[in-house]
């Protein structure tokens, strides 16, 4: 878990933490529409590469996949979750705990490409992208996502956790910097900012859970894989690289993305108290 330190730093993240969801806005005439609909979608491909079969994997008596949903369910912004898959084996768990699904072809190359998938089925103003392999998600990682959405130019909002010591320099761990709006300057697995002058500047660990408007989405899926997302393989560059902002917003509760045996077990361990 990322561990702020310092009385003055922690203050003043508190500070920049939405602690209540806000209105979202469609457009400037908002009081002539309808309440925007919110589909929470969890991309949840069997067939990872790094741990097998994860979002099947029982941690603390429960598939992984059910803590992820149960989480998401529990967020009153979203107007429905719904499970996209490219399994026939996780299809089946979804029907027999009467979770909302999605068959999804097995050829996607990645989550935003299958929640795309999603909302060329069903209707939402706005998708949210919730990862499978994110056990311990919290309702208010949602709720905080869908903060900038009260302002109708935001298309894409993502979110940061401080960044704990231990990953500063790691590339697992994606590191993001700001502007003072929020928006997102770059992404980078390397240490950005870079410390030229030893001053111990805050550093921001990137969250991989995304919220797109619809008409943000549909334009990511017609755009090739950029430059620079192929060279650091993260997809969010993609957007950056084609004008699109994403905005980023601050969360105090960090979370294990499940990509090893090392990181099941550390969950469990958490999960299991």
């Amino acid at each position: 878990m990322a561990v702020p330190a310092g009385k003055s730093r922690n203050e003043q993240f508190r500070r920049t933490v939405a602690a209540q969801p806000v209105p979202i806005i469609l457009d400037s005439r908002q009081s002539e529409k309808p309440e925007p609909i919110v589909l929470g979608v969890i991309p949840a491909r069997l067939a990872s590469t790094r741990l097998a079969r994860k979002v099947l994997r029982t941690i603390a008596g429960k598939p992984m996949l059910a803590w992820v949903f149960e989480a998401a369910k529990a967020c009153p912004q979203l107007d429905q979750v719904l499970i996209a898959t490219d399994s026939a084996e996780v299809a089946e768990l979804c029907d027999r705990n009467g979770w909302p699904f999605q068959l999804t072809s097995p050829d996607l190359p990645s989550g935003t490409d299958r929640v795309y998938a999603v909302s060329q089925l069903v209707h939402a103003d706005i998708y949210v992208n919730i990862q499978g392999d994110e056990p311990l998600l919290k309702p208010q990682h949602i709720t905080a996502m869908l903060s900038p959405f009260s302002r109708p130019h935001v298309e894409v909002s993502t979110l940061k956790v401080l960044c704990a010591a231990e990953n500063i320099t790691n590339p697992n761990a994606v590191k993001v910097v700001t502007a003072v709006d929020g928006r997102a300057l770059y992404f980078s697995r390397a240490t950005i900012p870079y410390d030229r002058d030893k001053i111990a500047p805050q550093y921001w660990k990137h969250m991989g859970l995304y919220a797109y408007r619809k008409s943000a989405l549909e334009r990511f899926a017609t755009l090739p894989p950029s430059t620079l997302e192929q060279t650091e393989r993260l997809e969010q560059l993609r957007f950056l690289e084609n004008g699109i902002s994403l905005y980023v917003e601050p969360t105090e509760f960090d979370t294990i993305g499940v990509d090893t045996e090392d990181d099941l077990r550390r969950v469990e361990a958490l999960l299991g108290r």
